[in-house]
């Protein structure tokens, strides 16, 4: 069974936050960095740690988020004022795609490894 170090984990949120941008959302802005990423986090979150995709209704909307070894990490959650009522639905890549699109998925995805890469040297 593979367990996910908590610096792992933090790396990777800080990877996210730090790339987030107006390239991988277009709801993004400066106040709410989070908003409209859950999608394509969802997806790069599966690519680096794998385990399941999830979702739960948000307003009127899907939000992705994702569930390793039986944990749920949602690295989007505070995109919202209110706190998320989880319905912990399963999901898929396809569904979490719908939310995103190629651009947003490979910006996202290469600005990730850029980051890790730059923390390296």
């Amino acid at each position: 069974m593979v367990h996910i170090k908590q610096i792992h984990f933090e790396q990777l949120k800080e990877a996210l936050v730090n790339s987030w941008s107006l390239q991988s959302s277009s709801k993004w802005s400066v106040d709410n960095r989070a908003k409209g990423q859950c999608g394509v986090t969802a997806l790069i979150v599966n690519d680096r740690l794998g385990g399941e995709i999830l979702k739960t209704k948000v307003h009127d909307s899907w939000h992705y988020y994702n569930q390793i070894n039986g944990q749920r990490y949602d690295f989007t959650a505070s995109q919202f004022r209110e706190q998320i009522d989880y319905m912990d639905i399963s999901s898929n890549r396809n569904e979490a795609f719908s939310d995103t699109n190629e651009h947003q998925y490979e910006y996202l995805k290469q600005a990730v490894q850029k980051y890790y890469t730059s923390e390296i040297e």
